[in-house]
Order: structure tokens, then sequence, then C-alpha cells
């Protein structure tokens, strides 16, 4: 049987090209040990050229807009390609965190109370701080890598937060204080979880991509009923969201031993020091095994007969 060509996309158009280009830079390295490999560097928001859907599967590393959020998924789609990852409709809305969040309490998978708004019409900070508390998370509803993200601690701060947002659509969820946890998931089947603890105490854009900001516990040191109960509501709501192939999951873990998702990330960074290949190192996978079994199942999907494929 004839390897496919795996596709390696990176780069892209959003705030997050430069650590996509090294996810895809990681990942075609990785996966050249198991397969004829190509690296596309992506440049706009369409699909590179020299891709051919009889001789490549896709393997995207592109984070943010058009990455994650279903764009270049439905290009893929429409053109005939197996890719790798969530399908278009799972990735649009795990990017959408609202919609995550309506999705997966629905089933019985806790999240922070919160409000979803448009800057145009926000609220008022009195009215936040009364049902919320004055300790309160804003975040762009549709943004990926914690781009956006702002942690209010205080009174003060959240008529300063408030009054700054100018523009798009924003979630405000009351602040839940403990400990950041992510699980890796593989198949629909959860991985080893990690615990991150941010030097800063807020695992933000800076604290993710600046070398020495944060410390990283794989496995994370946790009772094994907690670490159970993550990789089952991982588990949960990657299904709930029609999630394929991988994800992430991330929560909180509060004071008082409650798990609240955060977000499900479909396309999570993939050097070999990220989180999801963090995840995959507990349970025994090396990169170079992770990177081989994320594509497994397109590879599979490619040498089905035309009729049968998803």
């Amino acid at each position: 049987m004839n390897l496919p060509i795996i596709a390696v996309l990176c780069g892209g158009t959003s705030s997050e090209r430069e650590v996509s280009l090294g996810s895809g830079k990681a990942v075609a390295q990785a996966m050249a040990f198991s397969h004829p490999t190509e690296k596309f560097v992506v440049d706009a928001e369409a699909l590179p050229a020299g891709l051919d859907p009889a001789r490549h599967v896709v393997c995207s590393t592109l984070h943010g807009t058009f990455g994650e959020d279903g764009g270049m998924q439905r290009l893929l789609e429409g053109a005939g390609f197996n890719f790798a990852g969530c399908d278009a409709n799972a990735s649009n809305l795990c990017f959408d965190k609202w919609r995550t969040r309506q999705t997966v309490s629905a089933i019985g998978v806790r999240v922070a109370p919160g409000r979803f708004f448009n800057a145009a019409h926000k609220p008022a900070a009195a009215d936040l701080a009364r049902e919320l508390g004055e300790q309160v998370v804003f975040k762009p509803n549709r943004q990926g890598s914690s781009v956006g993200l702002q942690i209010v601690t205080s009174r003060a701060g959240l008529d300063i937060a408030v009054g700054g947002l100018r523009q798009g659509d924003w979630i405000a969820e009351r602040r839940i204080v403990g400990r950041e946890l992510t699980v890796g998931l593989l198949r629909g089947r959860a991985m080893g979880v990690v615990e991150i603890v941010p030097k800063s105490g807020v695992f933000d854009y800076s604290s993710k991509y600046t070398k020495g900001l944060t410390e990283y516990f794989a496995p994370a040191q946790i009772s094994p009923e907690i670490a159970a109960e993550a990789r089952r509501m991982s588990e949960m709501a990657f299904s709930a969201c029609g999630c394929r192939d991988y994800a992430r999951t991330d929560f909180m873990l509060s004071q008082e031993g409650e798990l609240y998702l955060l977000e499900i990330n479909t396309l999570p960074g993939m050097k070999e020091t990220s989180l999801l290949p963090m995840s995959a190192r507990c349970v025994g996978l090396d990169f170079n095994a992770l990177c081989r079994e994320l594509v497994a199942p397109a590879v599979e999907r490619f040498h089905q007969p035309h009729a049968l494929k998803a």
C-alpha cells in the first residue's frame, strides 16, 4: 500500500503565524521519519499551490483565525482532501468559546459562570460585579493562544477593563482561582494530565511563548481521582463538540477541588515542548510517535473507498 505524502501546513495569516511556523517545522521534521513529507507555508486565506488530494494527506499546524476556525478545513473539504484533525464544523464550534461553553455544559461539563456580549453593547462594570464578582476574566470569543486575555482582580480594575473594550465579541467569566491543567486527546481518548504553573500567575501569551516564564508538571501532581475526572470530562467535551482525531482541553481546578473547562483547542501547538506532546509523553508516546499517530486516522481515510470517506 503506497503511503500518501503528508502535507504539513504552517504559517497562516493570524496573529499566531510565528508560533505556527515553529509548529510546522517541528512536525515536518518528525513526520519525515514515518512518511514522505512536504511542508507548505500558507501566506493567504487559500489552499497553497501544489496540493493534490490524490497524493497528499494534510496535517495543518495553522493556529488562530483561518487556521483553527474552520476556514482552512472548509477549503480542504471542498477540494476533496483527507486531513488530520477536526472537520470544519467542529473546528468552527470549538473556536467559538461561548458556543463551546453551551455545548459542554449541556452534557454536564462544568464551566465558570459567564456572560457573552459585544463591545458595542457592553454591560456596566457594576452589573458584572454583581453577577460574577470583582475577579473577572475577559477573553475575546474567537481567538487562540490567550490573545487578548485580561484577568481583573479588583473593582477598580473591572471599571478599567470594561472601559477599554472597544470592539468585537467578548466573554466575561467569574475568575476561578486555582491550578491550571491541560489534557491531550488522541482518537478521542484522553492522555496524560499536565499542570501549568506560570510564574506571573497568569498563563497569557507572554507566559506561553517566553522561555522560563512557566513551569510544567507532566504528569500533574494531583490525586488519581482528579486526574481521572479531568480525562473523563475531556472525552465528554471532545465527543459533544464532534471533534475528530485529536485535540487538547484546558481546565481550571478550583481551590475547592472542582474542575472547570476553559476551552477545547483543535490545533494545539506542536513543538516538542508544547502541551499536547507533554501530555502524550505521559502515556509513553515520544514526539515522533505522536506525530505519526496524529495523521494515522487521516491516512486510513485516504485509503478507504471514496464513498466511505468522511
